[in-house]
C-alpha cells in the first residue's frame, strides 16, 4: 500500500530521511515525540509536499503523481482538518456524495447515528469527540482501500477512544486487503491495534517491529551503575540513569531472565520504547 525508499525533504534545521513499507491487511502505527517527522511523513504519502530525494509510493504510484481517480481510494482523517461549523452531519453526506463515487450515504448516516451524532445540528455544537468520530466516519464512508489516521483519538476520553478503535478495528475485519497508518501520542491505543510499529526521531526511523514482539520480547532492566559494567550488554539498545541507579532496554528479555535472575525486569509498553530510544544512551 505504502513503500518509502530513503525518502528526504528538508526544512531548515529538520531533515527527514526514512524508509518504511506497508503492505496490504496491516494497520501500522507511526510513533515519536512532537517534531520528529510524523506530520512530514504523513504530507510525503499524501502528495502534499514532494521528497528532495529518494521516492515513495502509495497504491502503487509515486505519491505526487495520484490523480483523482486513485485518491477515490484513500481515506484521510488529520487531527486538525474538518467541515465548517457551519453544516450538520447531513450536509457533510450531500459534499461526500459529490466527491466520492462509492460513498454510502445510507451506512454513513447510519454509522453516524450508531455513534450519537445528530445529523441535523451544527458541527459548532459538536463535542471534541463528536468531532473526532465524525472524522473518522468520513475518511471510511466511500470503502477506502487505505485509511491514514493522524492523532484520531487525541483529546478524547477513555470510552471514546475506545469506540474509535472498534470503527477502525470492525473497518479492516469487513476486508482484510484494506491498510491503515496511524500516528497516535497514546501508547495503549497503539498496543491494542496495530500489527507493527515505526519509531520515528529526528527525521529517521529508529525501530520497526511488530507489536507482539515489543510487548512480549522487550524489557526495561532497572539496576546499579556496578550491576549495568558487570552486565553481558550485547542485547542493550539504549541505557539512562535515573534517580535510584539505572535503566536498561534490552528486546531480548528471555535471555536476562535466564542468566541474572536477581535483575529487576519490567515489561516494555510503547511508551517506555519512545523515552529509552528517543532518551537513553545509545550502547
Amino acid at each position: 500500500m505504502i513503500k518509502a525508499e530513503n525518502l528526504i525533504k528538508n526544512y531548515g534545521d529538520f531533515s527527514l530521511n526514512i524508509s518504511l513499507d506497508i503492505p496490504e491487511g496491516c494497520i501500522t502505527g507511526l510513533i515519536g515525540k512532537n517534531g520528529a517527522g510524523k506530520s512530514t511523513t504523513i504530507k510525503s504519502i499524501l502528495g502534499l509536499v514532494l521528497p528532495d530525494g529518494g521516492s515513495i509510493q502509495v497504491l502503487g504510484k509515486e505519491a505526487g503523481k495520484l490523480t483523482p481517480e486513485d485518491r477515490q481510494h484513500m481515506g484521510v482523517a488529520l487531527s486538525d482538518s474538518g467541515f465548517s461549523n457551519y453544516l450538520t452531519v447531513k450536509d457533510v453526506a450531500k459534499i461526500l456524495e459529490k466527491m466520492y463515487r462509492d460513498f454510502d450515504r445510507e451506512a454513513f448516516l447510519k454509522r453516524c447515528s450508531d455513534q450519537r451524532l445528530p445529523l441535523q445540528k451544527q458541527l459548532r455544537q459538536f463535542s471534541t469527540g463528536m468531532k473526532a468520530k465524525l472524522r473518522v466516519l468520513v475518511a471510511l464512508s466511500h470503502r477506502a482501500k487505505l485509511l491514514i489516521m493522524d492523532e484520531p483519538t487525541s483529546g478524547l476520553d477513555v470510552e471514546a477512544r475506545n469506540e474509535i478503535l472498534d470503527i477502525l478495528r470492525d473497518y479492516l475485519a469487513e476486508d482484510e486487503t484494506r491498510s491503515i497508518l496511524i500516528t497516535s501520542h497514546i501508547a495503549t491505543d497503539l498496543e491494542g491495534l496495530c500489527d507493527d510499529i515505526y519509531l520515528i526521531h529526528d527525521g529517521r526511523i529508529l525501530i520497526h517491529e511488530e507489536t507482539d514482539v515489543i510487548l512480549s520480547d522487550y524489557a526495561v532492566l532497572k539496576l546499579s551503575e556496578r550491576d549495568l559494567e558487570k552486565l553481558d550488554q550485547q542485547y542493550i539498545l539504549r541505557t539512562k540513569k535515573e534517580g535510584f541507579g539505572m535503566v536498561a532496554l534490552t528486546d531480548q528479555k528471555q535471555f536476562y531472565k535466564e542468566n541474572y535472575p536477581e535483575l529487576v525486569i519490567e515489561n516494555c509498553g510503547i511508551d517506555d520504547l519512545i523515552l529509552m530510544m528517543t532518551g537513553g544512551e545509545r550502547k
